[in-house]
């Protein structure tokens, strides 16, 4: 048996004050004229908890 790796990604809301300080964050760089590829990521960052695990499972 060869033992499997995999990758889980868990992507969850944070609570609402840090989700309305993204939005804000990203509503005041589109109105700043920043171009909305860098804008809407840094927004979606700030709103979303994302983690990202490694795991490996013996068998």
């Amino acid at each position: 048996m060869v033992p499997r790796t995999g990758v889980t990604v868990d992507i969850c809301p944070r609570d609402l004050p840090l989700a309305l300080i993204g939005t804000a964050v990203g509503a005041l760089a589109l109105w700043a004229d920043t171009p909305a590829e860098i804008a809407v990521p840094v927004a979606l960052l700030i709103v979303f908890d994302i983690r990202v695990r490694r795991w490996r499972r013996r068998t």
